[in-house]
């Protein structure tokens, strides 16, 4: 498998803590370039420093000239983007009583249109060279409602039905088009989702983090590397025919 990946470029959005970090850790393993594009500087230097990537460069997935703009300098320092890895993205957890406009507002704008900004710098020369691998981390959330996150279910749902209509777009160019969609993840944001679930309700932070685990039939947190691994699998050749599929890793949640 290290042989689909040599010479190849991967960027990941999102790339410097989380599933972000162990997608782009394990497409550098693999061979590939990894540049990983994220707001914290630190953390991005952080990951770097430590073996994660290659290199790493600010931007915001809100904004498209910003997107557009580290693209460009990844691509003119290390190559044309073969895979990008859409995965920079956001919650917020509230009724939808007290979800105001700039709560949907938000989660649209880094979750959706997040992954939007860097597919459509990252489309055309994928096919002009005729061959791309474009992976959205969505969520089980694209998949299904939970209660008090319906900002949040709501643009992962779109980024699933985005990735399925690019798909079709994209179908005889030599580009795929997934989304990944884990369940309850060993990432920063759950532990904040812990955070606040003891600070609202008082319970232990094992009480709580039970609550998050009984939506997974395995009764446990997802772990990053297992969300790398898939994407890895989706960028290989293996995968040349697998277009348009939400994949959930969830333990038979979905």
């Amino acid at each position: 498998m290290r042989s689909d990946f040599q010479g190849r470029h991967a960027l990941v959005t999102g790339g410097g803590r989380g599933i972000g970090r162990a997608i782009a850790s394990s497409l550098k393993d693999a061979g590939a370039r990894v540049t990983i594009l994220g707001r914290d500087r630190a953390a991005l230097d952080r990951a770097v420093s430590e073996g994660g990537a290659h290199r790493g460069l600010t931007a915001d997935v809100t904004d498209a000239a910003s997107v557009r703009a580290a693209m460009s300098e990844a691509a003119a320092s290390d190559g044309p983007i073969d895979f990008l890895i859409a995965n920079a993205g956001a919650a917020v957890s509230a009724p939808f009583s007290r979800s105001g406009e700039d709560v949907f507002r938000r989660m649209i704008d880094v979750n959706f249109m997040g992954s939007v900004h860097a597919a459509q710098a990252a489309l055309e020369p994928m096919t002009k060279r005729g061959f791309g691998r474009i992976v959205a981390i969505a969520s089980t959330a694209g998949l299904k409602g939970y209660p008090y996150v319906s900002a949040y279910c709501a643009s992962k749902h779109a980024v699933v039905g985005f990735v399925r209509s690019l798909a079709l777009e994209t179908a005889r160019t030599g580009v795929t088009v997934n989304a990944v969609c884990p369940g309850f993840a060993e990432t920063d944001l759950v532990e904040e989702s812990l955070d606040r679930i003891v600070s609202k309700t008082g319970r232990s932070r094992e009480e709580a983090l039970s609550e998050l685990v009984r939506h997974n039939p395995q009764g446990r947190l997802i772990r990053p590397d297992e969300v790398a691994g898939t994407v890895l699998w989706l960028c290989g050749d293996a995968a040349a025919s697998v277009t348009g599929q939400a994949i959930a890793v969830a333990g038979g949640e979905i």
